[in-house]
């Protein structure tokens, strides 16, 4: 067996690259068949976009509008353009947001993140995702199916029958929450179920923290974290290389500004946009409102995609300033009136019983002129006064954060 799922993990990043442009202009005409894609994409001549500056210039669709658009056209905002009947399973999330599956083989992208954490053909996988309504566990039982593994669909909870199960089927893997993981194994212990043919893990939908993997790896079980959407399937995932997550084959992730489209310089954090290249129910840079940064380099375990940190936090910082929403879109709209500047922060403080703001803005070249001009566009953009801090390049930290709300 191989160390790598395929041989598109080892391709020439170039060649990653190129192919993966060459599909997106089809990729694109079948998203404009989706009335919602057909009125956003209005004017997009897709065989135009074959390079990542064309596609940052397609607007982004915002995961946290769905619910919204779902409602108003349901039930996938004309975002999709086939019939009902032409998917295989039909989901909600909280929202909610409807999310249809895809009926050709690993319709998540999953094979090769369970293959990267070490599972193998003929392996039995415990699957304690949840089955009920949500994706989350019929994401995880497709992949571990796609790669040929036997899969006991287990869910959450009632860790009594799940010890039934373990000690019939005796499963060498495990896909789930880290949390859960943690129950199995701790109940386990209290009351002298044998589960210890679990030797490594899948986990995602929670922190996995290093604390946590050092107690699972202590206990005999090598787990590996996986970042995933109910609408994409399988984002990025670690490999043994434990350097970052490696993004999956067949998607195209920039890292942009959060609040716009625009691709962050290399290194800085930003917030994840994907365009997946599934003709049947294709994302056009969708942002998830997760940030992270990118790696430099290739991974030492041969992957040659884009590596990712993983996730640091959530890029919606919107917050009420004096009873106004203050967005990272209008910090964004500050920075474009001033591209002099380096990173930009809003610092949302009490003075006595009011709100107070305080712009923080990078520059070389500190001057009352800009000072003024900087204040002025805070007040024209955000309709609210406030401070304005001048502060030398690389002084604000490489965070993702442009609104820091500190108030107690």
């Amino acid at each position: 067996m191989t160390d790598h799922y395929d041989a598109l993990e080892t391709r020439e990043p170039a060649k990653r690259e190129a192919e993966l442009f060459s599909r997106l202009p089809d990729i694109l005409r079948k998203a404009l068949a989706a009335p919602a894609y057909a009125g956003r994409l209005k004017g997009i001549h897709p065989a135009g976009v074959t390079s990542r500056a064309a596609l940052a210039e397609l607007p982004v669709l915002r995961k946290s509008e769905l619910p919204a658009l779902h409602k108003a056209a349901p039930p996938f905002g004309g975002f999709v353009a086939g019939p009902l009947g032409s998917f295989g399973r039909l989901f909600t999330s909280p929202g909610p947001i409807f999310e249809p599956e895809p009926v050709h083989a690993d319709p998540w992208r999953g094979a090769r993140a369970l293959f990267a954490a070490g599972f193998r053909p003929g392996d039995v996988v415990l699957n304690t995702f949840s089955y009920h309504l949500t994706p989350g566990g019929f994401i995880f039982d497709a992949s571990a199916r796609a790669l040929g593994c036997a899969v006991i669909p287990a869910g959450p909870g009632n860790t009594e029958q799940q010890f039934e199960l373990i000690e019939a089927y005796r499963p060498v893997g495990y896909s789930g929450t880290p949390d859960f993981l943690k129950i199995l194994l701790d109940a386990a212990a209290s009351v002298g179920r044998d589960v210890s043919s679990i030797k490594r893990a899948l986990v995602s939908g929670a922190a996995f923290p290093k604390s946590l993997q050092d107690e699972v790896k202590s206990r005999g079980i090598d787990a590996y974290q996986a970042f995933g959407t109910a609408d994409l399937g399988l984002v990025a995932f670690e490999t043994p290389a434990r350097e970052g997550m490696i993004v999956n084959e067949d998607l195209i992730m920039e890292i942009v500004r959060p609040g716009t489209g625009d691709p962050v310089a290399p290194g800085d954090v930003g917030e994840i946009v994907v365009t997946s290249l599934d003709p049947q129910h294709p994302w056009i840079r969708l942002a998830l409102g997760d940030l992270t940064a990118a790696l430099p380099g290739a991974s030492p375990c041969g992957r040659t995609n884009m590596r990712i940190k993983g996730w640091m936090g959530r890029a919606d910082q919107t917050t009420k300033v004096k009873g106004m929403f203050v967005r990272p879109e209008q910090i964004a709209e500050i920075g474009k009136r001033h591209p002099e500047l380096g990173r930009l922060r809003l610092v949302v403080t009490r003075s006595g019983e009011s709100d107070l703001m305080t712009l923080k803005a990078e520059t070389a070249s500190p001057s009352e002129i800009l000072h003024s001009e900087l204040a002025a566009s805070l007040r024209a953009v955000t309709k609210l006064g406030g401070n304005v801090e001048l502060v030398g390049p690389g002084a604000l930290p490489n965070d993702g954060k442009v609104i820091a709300d500190k108030r107690t």
